[in-house]
């Protein structure tokens, strides 16, 4: 080992046990006057902790892009593969199995919903040993510590359902894990926020079985997407905690715009707090701020790192996640944000904000797998 890298590995014991930002800039004076080139200790330690971290995102689009039949392994398209996960830190994927309401319309939702199954588990088949199905809390955390992406899976968009009750036992049994109710219109479960044409009011009565269902199994129930009805009345009836499984903060979004009925206000954080459940925030940028998503302007990484910091504020530091719809934002993901491999790049954000490594693991994570676990667990004594 080199002086220069001796003298920071020194320091950088130092300056993360406990980690004190104020003592940072001596890591870099040191190894400058040692001749080395500047450092980022900062980032260097967010890159430790990414790979530290059992990194769980509750929402990637990978499923409907047109050519996900692609080599993963090389990384030549959109903002997921394995090569860029591996090098970011993210060790749980949910997949998302999106059907959209023009699908529906068109009466494709069941088809749809199970090619998109179908492709998630032939990924795990074509590549054992870079990724692997997951249908439990344990099983995540054997893959990771196996080595291998997890690959859950959670429906966005309960239209494959159709009106029987008994398809939210088929979509379990063939590893569903939440369903997000609705998407950007209303349909046969609940009114989307969206949509104008209020249906329901908030759940259909079948809605209200589906969510009845969806506890007694152990399937978590997703509230993004949904109208603000609906959200109330989900949030009554489950016996489980209920998460929003890519949504923002509102606060930070006029009313009228879209990230503003697409967000949650604080009055809900903090009742999907009470209840247990969490907030997993969008890296979107039309999510982030009403200046983003227009005429190509983006949002930061800063500005993902401001709606976690508020959500946190709201609600604490057990009801706040990541949900990034990567592959489903398009090109409005924001700077430092751009695919999977950034990860680091907003836990140095978080890093400056003063969170410490037990929190980051919360948040990237840590708080998700719990909600999952306490769902298993209401369902297992009902």
């Amino acid at each position: 080992m080199t002086r220069v890298s001796t003298v920071i590995d020194a320091f950088r014991r130092r300056v993360f046990r406990g980690f004190s930002p104020r003592l940072l800039p001596a890591l870099v004076v040191t190894a400058t006057l040692l001749g080395a080139a500047p450092v980022d200790p900062l980032q260097a330690e967010a890159e430790r902790l990414a790979a530290k971290i059992l990194i769980v995102d509750s929402h990637i689009d990978y499923p409907e892009m047109s050519k996900a039949t692609d080599d993963l392994v090389k990384g030549i398209l959109g903002h997921f593969d394995f090569t860029r996960a591996k090098r970011g830190g993210l060790k749980a994927a949910f997949m998302a199995i999106y059907v959209a309401p023009e699908e529906d319309a068109k009466g494709l939702a069941v088809q749809t919903a199970n090619a998109r199954i179908q492709l998630v588990e032939s990924l795990a088949t074509r590549w054992p040993e870079a990724c692997a199905l997951a249908r439990t809390p344990a099983e995540v955390r054997r893959n990771a510590a196996a080595g291998r992406l997890s690959l859950p899976m959670g429906m966005e968009n309960g239209a494959p359902l159709g009106d029987d009750l008994g398809n939210v036992q088929r979509y379990f049994d063939r590893g569903i894990r939440y369903i997000t109710l609705c998407h950007m219109k209303d349909n046969q479960l609940c009114d989307s926020s969206t949509d104008t044409s209020a249906t329901w009011k908030g759940l259909s009565p079948f809605g209200r079985k589906v969510v009845a269902k969806m506890n007694r199994l152990g399937m978590m129930v997703d509230v993004s997407h949904t109208s603000d009805e609906t959200f109330t009345q989900v949030l009554a009836l489950s016996k489980a905690p209920v998460i929003a499984s890519h949504s923002s903060c509102r606060t930070f979004t006029a009313p009228g715009t879209f990230g503003h009925k697409r967000n949650l206000s604080d009055d809900m954080i903090r009742a999907l707090a009470r209840k247990g459940g969490v907030i997993q925030i969008n890296f979107g940028s039309s999510f982030l701020g009403d200046d983003y998503g227009k005429h190509g302007v983006v949002a930061d990484v800063k500005d993902v790192a401001a709606h976690i910091h508020h959500a946190v504020q709201v609600a604490g530091v057990d009801h706040v996640g990541i949900g990034s719809d990567f592959d489903g934002v398009g090109r409005s993901v924001p700077t430092g944000l751009e695919d999977v491999s950034r990860y680091p790049n907003l836990i140095r954000e978080l890093l400056k904000l003063g969170y410490g490594a037990e929190d980051l693991e919360k948040i990237f994570g840590g708080n998700l797998l719990r909600v999952w676990s306490e769902v298993e667990k209401v369902a297992a004594n009902a």
